[in-house]
């Protein structure tokens, strides 16, 4: 697989990613070694662009399958290792430098390539956290990271970016259905969301998305999903969710023209699914489903009753933060 240089960045990766979201806690929770071996054969089929974050608990997969991939290299056997991205949720400086700490001590390295502030809000988030977007920048002038940016669901939080000379690179939602899409405190348009990466491509930062497939809910679409995302102007890299080898290959497949066109995934196993570190409470969802499949946990957070739920997917549009996925 070819690759494409990041924006400013400096940084070369390959147009498909990986994201190890879906082997953590709050989705597949694998073993280590499961997760670590899905990594490896992910980089040995191609992949060079990796995405964790310090919330997402996926170290303890990362450490494991670069320390095999280090012995890749110096056997001649892999050419260069992948392009790590981390992110943290932390608001200020001592909490966000922790992060970037904590991530070089739990993978192994000297240097990060790429240390984003988690989920940005929109304008006021970005505002409000200012002492934690101020230590990244020291962090990368001390040479503890090579590059600092943004992953966002907000059309306003991308256009921020750009207009940001200490940002480096974007990590934005965007599919073509328009799920999740946020500005502000309300709603944003996939249109909205284009013309946002085309500006913060043509500022210079380098540009990756994540969701093409909507968190599942449109993966039955699977190449159209990947033939919108990819035409993009602006756009670098897909990241993808991948939480076993079969998704990995046909992802890797689709990236160099050997996946037919008609390819639908197996969808028979999977189940509709509400992430609670996502979930806002606001009961969107469970007014929609018509099947009453929805409650209010121990938590006061939305629930699905695997029992009730028809897997119809009519919940997942209506929810304003993206927590239903389809897993």
């Amino acid at each position: 697989m070819d690759s494409i240089r990041l924006g400013k960045t400096g940084l070369d990766v390959t147009p498909l990613g990986m994201g190890t979201l879906t082997m953590g806690f709050s989705q597949k929770n694998l073993t280590p070694e499961e997760g670590a071996g899905i990594i490896v054969h992910a980089v040995r089929s191609g992949i060079r662009f990796l995405d964790t974050a310090q919330y997402y608990d996926t170290y303890r997969y990362l450490r494991p399958a670069l320390d095999l991939l280090r012995t890749d290299v110096d056997a001649g056997r892999l050419d260069v290792l992948p392009v790590i991205v981390s992110k943290t949720l932390e608001p200020d400086y001592a909490g966000a430098r922790a992060a970037v700490l904590e991530c070089l001590e739990a993978l192994g390295l000297e240097s990060v390539d790429i240390f984003l502030l988690h989920e940005v809000r929109g304008v006021t988030d970005y505002e409000a956290r200012t002492e934690a977007w101020r230590a990244l920048q020291d962090c990368k002038e001390e040479g503890l990271v090579k590059s600092i940016g943004i992953s966002t669901h907000h059309v306003d939080a991308v256009l921020r970016a750009a207009a940001d000379p200490a940002c480096d690179a974007v990590f934005a939602l965007v599919n073509k259905a328009g799920l999740g899409i946020r500005c502000g405190e309300g709603p944003g348009t996939r249109e909205a969301m284009e013309d946002a990466i085309r500006r913060a491509s043509g500022a210079g930062l380098g540009v990756f998305t994540m969701k093409a497939f909507g968190g599942g809910n449109l993966v039955d679409d699977y190449t159209d999903c990947l033939d919108y995302v990819t035409a993009l102007p602006g756009v670098s890299s897909v990241m993808i969710g991948m939480g076993s080898t079969e998704e990995v290959d046909r992802a890797v497949e689709y990236f160099e023209h050997r996946l037919p066109a008609d390819y639908h995934p197996d969808t028979s196993k999977k189940r509709m699914m509400i992430d609670q570190s996502d979930c806002e409470g606001c009961g969107t969802c469970k007014s929609r489903c018509a099947s009453g499949a929805i409650f209010w946990n121990e938590n006061g957070l939305a629930e699905i009753d695997q029992t009730k739920c028809v897997r119809c997917g009519y919940c997942a549009p209506v929810c304003p933060v993206r927590a239903i996925i389809f897993l």
